[in-house]
């Protein structure tokens, strides 16, 4: 856990699910009896934010800022904004150069369709290295946590069940979850990928988050996930959740997950996943041929 005390990041986790929660309840008030008003969108016209992607992102801020002024955070919404200097008398007894890497929202179409699979992201990252993370997942009632070294778990009111992936299931009988990029080049690529792989694996999922498809693989729920063109924030809680709970988390060809491709599963499947993928080339879009409908 380089050189932070498992205290430290304890500490730094509570902030986290403390903040998570609050911010979910906040996305959750919304009841569906209307889609929330959509102002933005980002990569293409069916990438949406939404205001309440940036209420929550500014929530999740000012509590972070309250606890933790001379952090930085990176958010999705927002980019990367530098912490102050630290008042006297703060929370010296925390790690420094710490940031925070936001998910105020995963699964923002979800969330506008009145879908329950979204979830608020936090993760805690202590000189480049993510110590603490938590995904809440408000519609499920479900909140994954994970403190580097010391496993994961699934707290579902007052239960808490430590949490752990699936082991020495055969490509050929493994649930697989996935998800698309907004741009259509991208999107043919990894459909043609996914044409690819479904006839060699037992069922495909898309969830929708890939924050809650990360925490699925380590609950048991998919025995793998796979994606191209995440952002840090998207797999940053969700990835160590998963690591702490025995999944194999990186990208292809021995590289670490990236925007460029992230694998996690269960030893051996994770190896098995990661060849077959490498097969397709799938880091890669297709020349657009002609304009979105529309």
């Amino acid at each position: 856990m380089t050189d932070v005390q498992a205290g430290d990041a304890e500490a730094l986790l509570r902030i986290a699910v403390a903040t998570a929660a609050e911010a979910g309840r906040l996305l959750a008030s919304w009841r569906g009896d209307e889609r929330p008003e959509v102002v933005q969108t980002k990569s293409s016209p069916t990438d949406v934010v939404t205001e309440m992607d940036r209420r929550s992102e500014a929530l999740i801020t000012s509590r972070i800022r309250a606890h933790r002024p001379g952090d930085a955070v990176l958010g999705e919404e927002g980019g990367q904004t530098a912490g102050g200097a630290a008042p006297a008398g703060g929370d010296a007894s925390l790690p420094g150069r710490v940031r925070w890497v936001v998910d105020p929202l995963d699964g923002t179409v979800n969330y506008l369709y009145g879908l329950r699979d979204w979830a608020v992201s936090i993760a805690a990252e202590v000189d480049g290295t993510v110590v603490a993370g938590v995904v809440e997942v408000p519609r499920h009632g479900e909140t994954f946590t994970a403190v580097a070294g010391q496993g994961a778990w699934l707290h579902r009111g007052e239960a808490r069940l430590a949490l752990h992936c699936t082991t020495a299931v055969p490509l050929g009988q493994a649930l697989i979850g996935t998800g698309f990029g907004y741009d259509p080049g991208r999107r043919q690529v990894q459909g043609e990928v996914l044409a690819a792989l479904l006839p060699y694996v037992r069922d495909i999922r898309r969830g929708g988050s890939a924050a809650v498809d990360l925490c699925s693989v380590a609950a048991g729920r998919l025995d793998a996930f796979y994606e191209r063109g995440l952002n840090y924030w998207d797999f940053a809680a969700g990835g160590l959740i998963a690591r702490e709970a025995g999944a194999v988390v990186g990208g292809l060809a021995g590289k670490t997950e990236s925007t460029a491709m992230a694998v996690a599963a269960g030893p051996g499947l994770y190896e098995q996943l990661e060849t077959f993928l490498t097969r397709l080339n799938p880091e890669r879009d297709a020349q657009r041929s002609q304009e979105r409908d529309g």
